[in-house]
């Protein structure tokens, strides 16, 4: 998305994204602290949210920034929690990621979504030491107890919350067809 965007950033912005860089690296905010930099480019220049970003990330790159992989998020999202809760993390990511070569872990710092097309799972801590696994479904939502209407949660619709004291190994017949039917209605 970002090479798509930068590719087509004069156009719609009248810089390109070098040129927006600059202007951040000589007007603007630390480009290290991305969101007062999209916040600046939203004040001050009316950038549109999917440019602030690109802008946003491409400043932080130009002034040192390393962006996280996936599994780097994830080690800073379960440093401070029980190693369980990470273990369950993995069995959930694995299993999703076992369902096709098209699916990918990427990397968020609050949560990790699963993405084929379009992401079709988030995995994050939960409340009260669960692990909160969210579901996106375009269509029909499996008849599962478990699942509850999600709120605000990394694009998922629905939500299962799993205790800490999940076995790992349980995760597959826990969750396959659930992780199953949000994988192909995001394809």
């Amino acid at each position: 998305m970002s090479a798509a965007l930068a590719a087509s950033m004069r156009e719609r912005t009248g810089r390109s994204l070098e040129e927006w860089v600059d202007l951040v690296h000589r007007e603007g905010p630390d480009p290290l602290d991305q969101l007062a930099v999209r916040r600046w480019l939203k004040a001050v220049h009316g950038l549109p949210q999917n440019s602030q970003w690109a802008v946003g990330f491409a400043a932080a790159e130009a002034a040192g920034w390393v962006r996280p992989s996936a599994d780097g998020y994830t080690d800073r999202l379960y440093a401070a929690r029980s190693p369980q809760l990470r273990a369950l993390h993995d069995a959930v990511v694995s299993l999703a990621l076992a369902l096709s070569s098209d699916a990918e872990a990427q990397g968020r710092s609050t949560y990790i979504p699963i993405v084929r097309k379009t992401q079709f799972v988030a995995v994050a801590p939960g409340p009260g030491g669960s692990l909160r696994v969210g579901f996106r479904y375009r269509t029909t939502v499996p008849d599962d107890v478990r699942l509850q209407p999600a709120k605000g949660f990394a694009q998922a619709t629905h939500w299962v919350h799993l205790p800490a004291d999940t076995d790992p190994e349980s995760i597959a017949d826990t969750l396959s067809e659930l992780l199953a039917v949000a994988y192909a209605q995001n394809g």
